[in-house]
């Protein structure tokens, strides 16, 4: 299938939104779930920009960034993961290795921007010691125009203009390489997700990872909705427990006295 003019102008124009949110880390639309499902509205396919999604953003769990450290861009994963499926008709796994180059091209261009924008720094440093909030002001602003544009400039010519080629490349790949390639989106998620346990996994949270294991293995659900509700219980369990924990905490105290008393008490 193939993307319309207005499509790619409409991607864009989302990448543009969702560029600037990874700038400012404000409502988080930049992530890889997010970015597919749009570009899945924009394109007439929702399920299909859900799946892919969902699957890259397992794959992207544990890339955040990291002080001066930039992971793969998350963004054009997300946006390059649905287009490839969308325009070659290859499934999930194949789309979302095929992605990766756009996502490493997105991550070479942002850490560019991020050198590049030193320039910026000694004009910041002499508004700052003028009192020019207006100047900081107006830095901010040319910076994050510079990257949001840029966002959508790639995005359309990768979505839009290169659509053609990038097709062609993908029916002329052999089978055994799409094969390889199918192989290698299946294996990702299950990295990106070590990734994240590496850094989140505690003693308190194995109880969560057996459950979660024990329904992907060995319990057939028909939809997502019941580990929606497993994701609630465990939410309610949490938030009461911690509550009553928070009232002990207090009722301890004051039965302690350490909360008031007599003024008396003491030299």
């Amino acid at each position: 299938m193939e993307i319309t003019l207005m499509q790619g102008i409409l991607l864009a124009i989302m990448c543009i939104i969702v560029g600037l949110d990874f700038f400012l880390e404000a409502f988080f639309l930049f992530r890889p779930l997010m970015v597919s499902t749009f570009t899945g509205l924009i394109l007439g396919d929702v399920t299909l920009g859900l799946t892919v999604g969902a699957l890259i953003e397992l794959a992207f769990a544990g890339l955040t960034p990291a002080g001066g450290t930039q992971p793969p861009n998350p963004v054009m994963a997300g946006l390059m993961g649905t287009v490839l499926a969308y325009t070659t008709g290859c499934d999930a796994q194949q789309a979302l290795a095929l992605c990766l180059p756009f996502s490493f091209l997105g991550q070479y261009i942002i850490l560019f921007y991020y050198s590049a924008f030193s320039f910026f720094m000694g004009k910041a440093d002499d508004c700052a010691a003028n009192g020019d909030t207006k100047g900081i002001r107006n830095i901010n602003l040319l910076t994050m125009a510079i990257i949001s544009v840029t966002y959508g400039v790639l995005a359309f010519l990768c979505a839009y203009v290169a659509q053609g080629p990038m097709q062609a490349f993908v029916e002329w790949l052999p089978e055994v390489v799409t094969h390889g390639l199918e192989i290698a989106g299946g294996v990702l998620p299950a990295v990106g997700f070590g990734m994240l346990l590496r850094v989140m996994m505690k003693a308190k949270y194995v109880p969560y990872f057996i459950a979660g294991f024990l329904m992907t293995c060995f319990i057939d659900m028909p939809n997502l909705l019941p580990v929606a509700l497993l994701g609630l219980i465990f939410a309610l369990i949490d938030f009461f427990g911690t509550k009553q924990r928070q009232a002990d905490i207090k009722a301890a105290i004051e039965d302690a006295g350490i909360n008031g008393g007599d003024d008396n008490v003491g030299i």
